[in-house]
């Protein structure tokens, strides 16, 4: 019977290894094959044979397929750049969640919990007032890059402010991190809102486009400026798989594991302020990424960070690939903001998934 039940268990895990890697290897292959599509939508149409040849043209394939001058400019400066701009948030806003997942113990946890989306709302709606005060614009060479700066310290600020009021004597709770943040979003909010109520008309219609969310902000400068913001996170995270499986028992086991409980906590959060207070940053808000994409995965797939990094990465920068396809050819020749459209549709995703939980707990 022994003998029977570790084999058994055997299969299982083999079963399961094979599971994980099929799901990986299929959301690489629907990544290509979307980002080859998307990149050919929009308000001029490049045919696929046109977007290959393109593509693989520095290395001399496809040399006979004729391809318009128009259709190379616009895939190369537009197109191409915010193709891999969506995948860069899409990769960032994913692992995060799986990482603020794994740190709280909770299957339904977002990176926004440690302040980071609120702060970097509060960032942008200060510069964009202030900007406005100084009769500068958002969209001049100084707001252009004082945007996504200031968003992006006023994300990691507010996270590290959570940080410090939940650390005391060298040791970080989470519950108090936790309503840490419920508080600094509700201030956040406050004073945003305080601002808000004072800018004018001009200030208030820039700050409500950035919030709902969009990836018009794509060129090839901005592309190198959050691809280090994101990819270190991205690839440091599953660094911390072990841990945070680790975790999965609790932070007492953990210790007794091994684990640098205290350690694993700051580099979380670290990364994670990192990683969204970037895509944060030059993309406004977009909200469920992080909270759908992993926790679908985790349905899928089961616990293990070892696979849910790499893959959330993966599907979630082919959800955002699909989204700004969708954003910037539903309305043609005008663009639906990303942030609608992740709203629209993670949002009955989200409550079909408590749904789900819902009746598992009734059937337990």
């Amino acid at each position: 019977m022994t003998g029977m039940t570790a084999e058994t268990a055997a299969e299982l895990v083999r079963r399961r290894s094979a599971l994980r890697r099929s799901v990986i290897f299929a959301g690489i292959g629907l990544l290509v094959a979307v980002s080859i599509y998307s990149v050919g939508r929009g308000a001029v149409r490049i045919p696929v044979t046109s977007v290959l040849a393109i593509l693989v043209k520095p290395l001399g394939f496809l040399s006979q397929v004729d391809v318009s001058e128009q259709h190379e400019a616009v895939l190369l400066t537009i197109r191409l750049p915010r193709i891999v701009f969506a995948i860069l948030t899409g990769a960032g806003l994913s692992a995060s969640g799986v990482a603020m997942q794994g740190l709280f113990r909770n299957p339904l946890a977002d990176p926004s919990l440690i302040g980071v989306s609120s702060g970097a709302a509060l960032g942008a709606t200060a510069i964009i007032v202030f900007m406005d005060s100084v009769g500068l614009t958002a969209g001049g060479t100084l707001g252009a890059f004082s945007l996504p700066a200031a968003a992006f310290v006023g994300g990691f600020v507010t996270t590290l402010v959570i940080y410090r009021l939940a650390t005391r004597e060298g040791r970080t709770s989470v519950s108090t991190m936790l309503l840490a943040g419920i508080a600094i979003n509700a201030l956040a909010q406050a004073v945003g809102g305080l601002m808000t109520f004072f800018a004018t008309d001009t200030a208030l219609r820039n700050l409500t486009f950035w919030k709902l969310g969009s990836l018009g902000a794509a060129t090839w400068t901005n592309v190198g400026l959050l691809a280090p913001l994101v990819l270190i996170p991205v690839c440091g995270f599953p660094l911390l798989s072990s841990r945070l499986n680790g975790f999965l028992l609790g932070e007492a086991e953990a210790h007794a594991l091994g684990v640098p409980v205290e350690a694993t906590k700051t580099l979380i959060v670290i990364l994670v302020s990192v990683a969204v207070g970037g895509t944060v940053a030059f993309t406004g808000l977009i909200a469920f990424v992080g909270l759908i994409v992993p926790h679908v995965l985790r349905l899928v797939g089961g616990p293990d960070h070892r696979f849910l990094f790499p893959a959330s990465a993966i599907y979630g920068a082919t959800l955002m690939v699909v989204a700004d396809c969708v954003a910037r050819t539903v309305v043609i020749p005008a663009e639906l903001p990303i942030g609608i459209l992740t709203a629209v549709f993670g949002a009955p995703v989200f409550l079909w998934l408590l749904t789900m939980l819902k009746r598992r707990e009734e059937l337990d």
